[in-house]
């Protein structure tokens, strides 16, 4: 078993990495490996040439490459990342659009439409929010996300709340902790229905 984490903020001190650095802690002494976007500069922009690649499926560029060797390592994928306006980062969706490519991820035609490539990776969602109310996540909307278009096994989603704190001014301080506000979703062949962690 090996686990991909992929973080997607920028600043290194906020809770999104605090909640990687422990997952990562907790998940040792398996194997686990990082992908901090931001960190890494990964450019999520979708060019002419992912277009051809998407199209085509196949002649990916490098880096987009790169990312497939990391998740054919991988038997679960954890994406880590903050709420921003109710969706994932763009950092992170352009991975996505990116790497989850037709030829690699995927295939579809219409004769044998969707077909999935990834059964043997299962991924997991780990939204990050700061909320004044409980934070929630809908099962409707992540089963659509990962149900029927999803080329992994299944998928979980979990969410994680932290209660607005009084901002410090010593810059180097903690991120808030998260409160124990947090609800799962399965998707996949395993999916159940959502309920409380």
């Amino acid at each position: 078993m090996h686990t991909l984490l992929v973080a997607a903020n920028p600043d290194p001190r906020s809770l999104t990495h605090h909640v990687l650095g422990k997952l990562q802690a907790a998940l040792q002494p398996g194997s686990v490996e990082i992908a901090d976007l931001a960190k890494e500069r990964f450019d999520p922009r979708f060019t002419a040439a992912d277009r051809r690649a998407y199209r085509d499926g196949g002649n990916y560029p490098a880096d987009v490459t790169a990312e497939h060797r990391r998740l054919e390592r991988a038997t679960d994928l954890v994406l880590i990342f903050p709420v921003y306006w109710w969706s994932m980062p763009a950092l992170l969706k352009g991975w996505i659009d990116r790497v989850f490519v037709n030829g690699w991820a995927f295939e579809h035609s219409p004769a044998s439409g969707l077909q999935p490539k990834l059964q043997g990776l299962t991924t997991h969602l780990l939204p990050i929010a700061e909320a004044t109310t409980p934070v929630h996540t809908s099962a409707t909307d992540t089963r659509a996300h990962c149900g029927r278009r999803s080329s992994t096994a299944s998928s979980t989603t979990a969410a994680v709340g932290a209660a607005p704190q009084h901002s410090s001014t010593n810059p180097n301080s903690s991120p808030p902790r998260p409160q124990c506000e947090m609800s799962t979703v399965r998707c996949g062949p395993s999916a159940k229905p959502s309920m409380p962690a």
